[in-house]
């Protein structure tokens, strides 16, 4: 009889997941192994694959798949905090002219977005919406009203997301949405690493007047896994000088106002 006990099959963001971390450990997977690793059909690894490919992730060869150099991956918060900290200070200040000081404003989970965070402190009138935990730490003990969305905590970006975060963004409307990205291009639009993460992010966006992404120079035109908003769906993106001029000039021919700070 044999008693090993079969992997149960995951969901299909769960698994994606888990097979994006398995390629940062290695540069292949076999088919095979990843059927075997996610406990799925031999079809269902093939089909995880070929999405990851169609992303730009992967690049699909004999018996399995190969890393690309577009699978992105996503740094611990306090790491994050540390890259291009100068940059990320003047995109936040320049981010402050989409603030009234009676507003209701959104931030997001992004190190860029804590940046603004910091010099909202000032500002008592002012609302901030957050499924931040380090934004809500910021504000927590001065500084505007504060509203936290709830739900599950991913703690690799320190952010409440997930369909739980639906029951309180759907009640609510928000003069501007400050966004973070992990990468952002002209046809792929703005995407991050987690189909959670992205699901929350694409909810906010449509209980926003104004949507203002805040991106330093290294995310501009690169790609990540999960879509979260077209271009179409930006009013501005704020970034520094940095930034590729040929990416901004295709940002600007979809309507999308560019900022450099």
């Amino acid at each position: 009889m044999n008693t090993a006990r079969r992997a149960t099959p995951e969901l299909a963001p769960e698994r994606m997941e888990r097979l994006r971390a398995m390629l940062r450990s290695r540069p292949f997977v076999r088919a095979e192994e990843v059927r075997r690793a996610l406990g799925v059909s031999a079809s269902t690894a093939r089909r995880d694959l070929l999405a990851m490919e169609k992303a730009g992730e992967v690049r699909r060869v004999h018996g399995g798949a190969m890393r690309t150099s577009r699978l992105l991956e996503e740094p611990l918060f306090d790491n994050k905090e540390t890259q291009a900290a100068a940059e990320k200070q003047r995109i936040a200040r320049a981010a402050l002219a989409f603030v009234e000081p009676d507003g209701c404003v959104f931030l997001d989970g992004g190190s860029t977005v804590l940046a603004l965070a910091r010099l909202l402190r000032d500002q008592p009138r002012l609302t901030v919406l957050t499924n931040s935990l380090r934004v809500a730490m910021e504000l927590a003990s001065e500084g505007p009203r504060l509203i936290l969305v709830g739900g599950e905590l991913r703690r690799l970006s320190q952010t409440f997301v997930g369909p739980l975060t639906r029951f309180l963004i759907e009640q609510i409307h928000v003069d501007v949405a400050f966004m973070g990205t992990i990468g952002v291009a002209r046809e792929a639009g703005m995407t991050t690493t987690d189909s959670q993460e992205a699901y929350t992010k694409s909810l906010m966006i449509s209980r926003a007047e104004k949507v203002v992404l805040l991106a330093d120079g290294s995310k501009i035109g690169r790609v990540s896994f999960a879509r979260f908003g077209a271009l179409d769906s930006l009013h501005a993106l704020i970034t520094d000088r940095g930034a590729p001029a040929a990416a901004l000039s295709a940002f600007r021919k979809k309507g999308v106002k560019v900022i450099l700070a």
